[in-house]
């Protein structure tokens, strides 16, 4: 092999090792959710460049200033190793020429303070930075910058701070809030800000029928808006979940992917729900990427159908709220088939509507190879109907799939679940199996109201309470219901022969008193559906509550559970609690 071939090859495999370094770099930087390309000269020249030119000739150039490209930015990383395997020959052939001495034509670059953009050159920098050479020659071109640009502070930072001075200067809040901490370390973010602040001038002068200066409008964002989430976002702890950013960087995307959701799903979701979502979504935080990355291997791995529900108390801790809460249920979700059982569950929901001033959502599941019917168009224009009716708000989104799957999913962007209870799990195991009710409870992120033939008007509550997790949940419902408005209540207590139900008892009792609720207490010897429902008729209860499954799913199938025997045998409403 001739010396020449030798250096051919060990350039190809200088090429070689500096992508595998690419790659690991790219995956790191993925990992720390960060920006690993080069930056484009076409983006920050819009930023912070003026329009004049001036050509500066010939000179030598520091190698670790150069920081961008003009239109090949994402063929290289931050630090230049390349990406492109196609790349391979051309990279190959100028580290030959570079490592053996022979001088190549200088590159061509944009300046722009103390930083370097290369127009032409690429390859020459991505080797020289590999071969340890820290100048070039370079042809140059300089453009004004707004802000001094050096490499010894991020090109990012730099930006940013332009956009800082200019969202200031638009919008004057330091002088009109001194002391505000509006600080992001994301590129592009103030333009967001300020779009915000455009947004609520158009309300407020629409509102109020006259001009509104930007200052004014700005302090009425700040004020109203922006205090409001970041209020939200430290009760949260929502900077642990993004270690290195900002209360302003989160209050962006909290307030982007709300905005995101509601679009997807064709109504309102809360800001709390929201940014619980995109920690859930996003952290880079290790137990959050496990978790994310676990339930994605479970449902590879197991079946819809036999998929476990989230843990007790997830419902109430996402969403903030304690049994002193005024308008729990906010938002109701009431699934319509178009079938009378279905109408009537609006019905209920109607009722809970108008007692929490809340808003009804519709939602009609089509199969995935349906668009919208003539039927869907009936459901949708009925459901409008019966709200306006009711001089409540409504809203009705369609949706295409598994019908518990779709509940499901969007289950989490309400407060409860309102469906028919046409069709009770049955007793057989293969039949529960196929229940599309059971499947929906087992994994159904929010309490889930069962309406059987009859709507009643929920004032006579029977909570069913054994201690366990789940029926803590129920309790800390019913307490709410109770402090609610007029409801009367009785804490019902299964035991078995030799059993004392005593402290289970008293701890219920201890908890309603506590917080003023007066109650029956019943305890009976037999199992625990046979107590909920023969108490439930002796005194004539218009609400069953209880807690949701508490095995695995697998267990629940082949052994039964309360759960089910109540809801095959009850005659009024169930609210099944998370």
């Amino acid at each position: 092999m001739s010396d020449r071939e030798q250096r051919r090859l060990d350039a190809i495999e200088d090429f070689r090792r500096a992508r595998r370094r690419a790659v690991l770099e790219d995956l790191l930087a993925w990992l720390k959710g960060e920006p690993d390309d080069l930056l484009a000269f076409e983006e920050v020249w819009r930023r912070v460049g003026e329009h004049s030119w001036a050509a500066r000739g010939l000179h030598e150039i520091p190698v670790e200033a150069i920081v961008g490209s003009v239109g090949r930015y994402s063929d290289f990383t931050r630090h230049f190793l390349p990406r492109r395997p196609s790349d391979e020959a051309r990279w190959a052939n100028v580290q030959m020429l570079m490592s053996s001495g022979h001088r190549l034509p200088p590159i061509e670059v944009y300046k722009l303070g103390q930083v370097y953009f290369v127009k032409d050159g690429n390859h020459r920098v991505s080797v020289a930075r590999e071969l340890g050479i820290t100048h070039l020659s370079a042809l140059v071109s300089e453009v004004q910058a707004h802000v001094p640009l050096s490499p010894d502070l991020s090109p990012d930072d730099l930006i940013i701070a332009s956009e800082h001075a200019s969202f200031i200067g638009q919008t004057h809040l330091d002088e009109l809030r001194p002391g505000l901490g509006l600080r992001v370390t994301v590129p592009g973010a103030y333009q967001t800000l300020a779009g915000h602040i455009e947004q609520r001038r158009y309300q407020l002068a629409l509102r109020e029928a006259r001009a509104v200066n930007a200052g004014e409008a700005a302090t009425w964002w700040y004020d109203s808006v922006y205090l409001p989430m970041v209020a939200l976002i430290r009760e949260l702890g929502l900077l642990g979940d993004f270690p290195g950013r900002t209360e302003t960087d989160l209050y962006v995307w909290v307030s982007e992917h709300q905005a995101a959701l509601e679009v997807e799903l064709s109504w309102p979701v809360a800001p709390a729900v929201a940014a619980s979502d995109l920690a859930e979504r996003r952290s880079p935080r290790a137990e959050r990427v496990l978790r994310r990355a676990g339930k994605r291997l479970l449902d590879v791995i197991r079946p819809e159908t036999v998929r476990p529900g989230p843990p007790p108390g997830t419902w109430r801790h996402e969403h903030h709220v304690d049994e002193g809460a005024t308008g729990l249920f906010k938002t109701i979700l009431v699934p319509l088939s178009g079938q009378a059982e279905g109408w009537r569950a609006l019905e209920q929901a109607i009722i809970i509507a108008g007692s929490e001033h809340g808003a009804l959502y519709g939602l009609h599941v089509l199969p995935a190879h349906n668009g919208a019917t003539a039927k869907a168009a009936a459901i949708q224009q009925a459901f409008a109907e019966r709200c306006a009716a009711a001089g409540l708000p409504g809203r009705m989104a369609m949706d295409t799939g598994a019908v518990a799957s779709r509940i499901c999913e969007r289950a989490r962007w309400a407060d409860i679940v309102v469906v028919s209870l046409a069709h009770a799990p049955r007793a057989r195991p293969l039949a529960r199996l196929r229940s599309g009710l059971r499947d929906l409870i087992q994994r159904c992120p929010q309490p889930l109201l069962a309406v059987p033939g009859v709507v009643t008007p929920l004032t006579h509550g029977l909570l069913a309470y054994d201690g366990s997790r789940r029926s803590e949940e129920a309790l800390m419902l019913a307490a709410y219901l109770a402090l609610r408005g007029p409801f009367s209540l009785v804490v019902v207590t299964a035991h078995g022969r030799g059993d004392s139900a005593a402290e289970t008892v008293e701890r219920a009792q201890a908890y309603l008193e506590q917080r003023g609720i007066s109650a029956r207490y019943v305890t009976k010897q037999a199992p625990a559906d046979e107590a909920i429902l023969a108490v439930a008729e002796d005194q004539k209860t218009d609400l069953i509550i209880l807690g949701g499954y508490s095995f695995r799913p697998e267990l629940e199938i082949m052994l039964g559970s309360t759960v089910d025997s109540v809801l095959r045998a009850s005659q009024v409403p169930v609210l099944v609690c998370r």
